[in-house]
């Protein structure tokens, strides 16, 4: 006899894996769908995500968090505008543990391996099989939503992220730093390898046309642009990792919930980056991706006995709830990128100055920390 299944997730990548480790902790069986085969971490993947509390708490619970060399607690946050305007955000104001860890993503994929592997209600496949409930985690570009019809709606931001690691001459302090510049691009210099680290993971968001300078020039031509934009905040620096990049957009999808095409009684949700995105320069993306599926496996734990996981009306109120907490972020990410992409000098000025007002705003300025946080979402459990 077949084997049957609660939920079939399509994705098995962090937001997929730690929903199949969520559902699973609810007695669902899951069919997970690694249609790439179990590989190994690459040691060339540069990517790292800053986690805010929530996402901590969540992945802790499925027992996912890396260890602390693998996830770096961000103890200030430092932003720096093109004109000298600054905002400054430390945790110990928020009375909190960290204002984010940047995890390493090869470590945090291993955890969510091993967790996954060893749970015995949930089985990895390698094509999709027939489930009342499927739920979409295969990233910006799934194949899935395209196969279910749903429109993507993609505003493309003219830039391009550049990532890569470096090792600096000083100490990162355990501090996150950002620096807006005059041509439109943000770097962000993200602290690694604990709290003594001296490497950090640099994200790079620079207009397309200069893509292919600081992707194909040399090392040293690239590290000097760097220490420049930088303004040497942490000495000498070298590269001590390949450079990778990929386009910036917002994106959502119209619908993130419908009946499963040609099959009666199932139906299909998407999670994650296959639902929306947004601009990196806050770190959120990875952390709107965790509450989706946390929301999703909560509403489904809730359920009357008598309703199936795919009823259309929790589906429904799952994309509901999570559409309203993309909602303000998108929008401030949004917003943000849009201002800093201007070179007029008014606006450079006013939105320096607008920096200047915003760090002595007091309640504003730890509303939207603890926000950033993940300190404000509701106690649902």
């Amino acid at each position: 006899m077949a084997q049957t299944f609660d939920v079939c997730i399509r994705g098995a990548g962090i937001v997929g894996r730690t929903l199949a480790l969520l559902l699973a902790r609810e007695r669902l069986s899951v069919a997970l769908v690694d249609s790439a085969g179990s590989r190994a971490p690459s040691h060339s993947d540069v990517r790292a995500y800053a986690m805010n509390v929530a996402s901590r708490a969540i992945l802790e619970s499925v027992r996912s968090w890396p260890d602390p060399e693998h996830a770096t607690a961000v103890l200030q946050m430092q932003v720096h505008g093109d004109q000298g305007g600054s905002v400054t955000f430390d945790a110990n104001r928020q009375q909190a543990e960290a204002m984010a860890w940047i995890v390493d993503v090869p470590a945090l994929e291993r955890r969510l391996a091993d967790a996954t592997r060893f749970q015995p209600l949930v089985d990895v496949v390698r094509e999709p099989v027939k489930a009342p409930l499927t739920v979409v985690c295969e990233g910006r570009a799934s194949k899935s939503r395209a196969e279910f019809g749903v429109e993507f709606d993609v505003t493309p931001y003219g830039q391009t992220a550049i990532a890569t690691r470096l090792r600096c001459e000083r100490t990162h302090s355990q501090i996150a730093r950002q620096w807006f510049t005059a041509d439109g691009s943000i770097l962000a210099f993200l602290p690694l390898e604990g709290e003594q680290g001296n490497s950090v993971a640099v994200v790079w968001s620079i207009p397309h046309e200069q893509v292919q300078q600081w992707l194909t020039c040399d090392d040293a031509a690239f590290v000097q642009k760097l220490q420049d934009v930088s303004e040497s905040s942490l000495g000498a620096l070298e590269l001590i990792a390949p450079r990778a990049s990929w386009p910036l957009q917002q994106a959502q999808a119209r619908r993130w919930c419908g009946a499963m095409p040609g099959a009666a009684g199932e139906s299909w949700a998407l999670a994650g980056d296959a639902a929306h995105s947004v601009h990196p320069l806050a770190g959120q993306g990875l952390n709107i991706g965790i509450g989706d599926v946390s929301a999703l496996a909560r509403i489904l734990s809730e359920r009357q006995g008598w309703r199936s996981v795919g009823d259309a009306k929790l589906l429904r109120q799952y994309e509901r709830e999570r559409k309203s907490a993309l909602l303000p972020m998108g929008a401030t990410m949004d917003a943000l990128q849009q201002l800093f992409a201007r070179q007029e000098s008014p606006l450079q000025a006013l939105r320096n100055w607008g920096m200047r007002g915003f760090e002595m705003s007091g309640p504003l300025k730890e509303w939207v920390a603890r926000q950033a946080m993940g300190l404000q979402q509701p106690n649902r459990r």
